[in-house]
């Protein structure tokens, strides 16, 4: 039969939002873009100084314990985050990678004042990564951490590369962020988590206005993610919904990407469905095309292209 130009443009909508968008659909080969895992064989990949067994909280969160929540909601492909407890040791993230191809992208951490960084990075990129994940700890002088020379060359390489720079950071580092922004323009960056907004109590409107100051700069993106962690940290999550929306009106859907922060999210009475429901089904002042881009584009533009190298 022949394709009439308007029924042509009507199927090319429905391929680029999601036919699966419907209320309740579970469907529509979702990312995930932020999850940790790690193993219990610590013989084999060792823990970094300073971490014990005992900091290991589940005991195991492999890819296929992952799955199993995942995958039921439609979530086919996912962002590994360099887990803490290996530090700059990215052998276990890697070799899952490898043995789960095309299933998985990464974010790898680096120890930014090593010697050889930017080669260190060029090989985490070769071996899929496109990411690197920056992160304050303990650190007082935040201005002295993000201005070091290391993290100049960690941003301006992260450009090169063509991946991103992803900081893990409290509020109160948003307006140094945003300074860094300007200095680096042509770097990828994705804050974690909303910038953590309501993890110690209800977020300051003030706050919210630094994160969204950042919408300024053209490759800043945001993760809308950890609702366990957040607000009320209670499902269905749905006093998250007006940052949500005042992320989507700054940003726009193409800059912002959903994540389970798994295994923390299926801990403690969570679990991954609601994680996902409150953007895939619950929020009304989402479009489909607004989901399309949360549930999948973004993150399969940022986290699944090609590299430079």
């Amino acid at each position: 039969m022949k394709q009439t130009r308007r029924s042509f443009l009507a199927s090319s909508a429905a391929a680029l939002t999601g036919c699966s968008l419907l209320p309740g659909s579970r469907g529509g080969n979702w990312i995930d873009a932020h999850v940790h895992v790690w193993t219990p064989d610590v013989e084999k990949y060792p823990l970094a100084r300073g971490y014990a067994v005992s900091d290991m909280r589940p005991p195991s969160f492999t890819p296929e314990q992952l799955f199993a929540h995942c995958r039921p909601e439609g979530v086919n492909r996912v962002v590994l985050i360099q887990m803490s407890y290996y530090q700059t040791d990215n052998s276990y993230m890697l070799d899952m990678m490898r043995a789960h191809a095309g299933v998985f992208s990464g974010v790898a951490i680096v120890d930014e004042n090593a010697e050889g960084v930017a080669e260190t990075m060029r090989g985490l990129v070769k071996q899929g990564v496109r990411g690197f994940r920056i992160n304050a700890g303990k650190e007082k002088n935040l201005s002295a951490w993000l201005g070091s020379p290391g993290m100049a060359t960690l941003w301006k390489t992260a450009a090169e590369l063509k991946v991103s720079v992803c900081p893990l950071i409290n509020p109160d580092t948003l307006p140094l962020l945003d300074k860094m922004c300007e200095w680096y323009p042509d770097t990828s960056v994705v804050v974690d988590h909303f910038a953590r907004l309501g993890m110690a109590g209800p977020a300051k409107p003030a706050e919210v206005q630094s994160l969204l100051r950042l919408a300024r700069h053209a490759k800043t993106h945001v993760k809308a993610s950890a609702f366990y962690a957040l607000g009320a940290k209670k499902a269905p999550y749905l006093d998250m919904g007006p940052l949500i929306r005042q992320v989507r009106d700054a940003f726009g859907p193409q800059r912002v990407m959903w994540a389970s922060d798994c295994p923390f999210q299926v801990e403690h009475g969570h679990d991954y469905h609601h994680a996902i429901a409150i953007i895939r089904d619950r929020l009304d002042f989402l479009s489909a095309e607004d989901k399309a881009w949360m549930l999948r584009g973004t993150a399969e533009k940022v986290f699944f292209s090609a590299a430079a190298v």
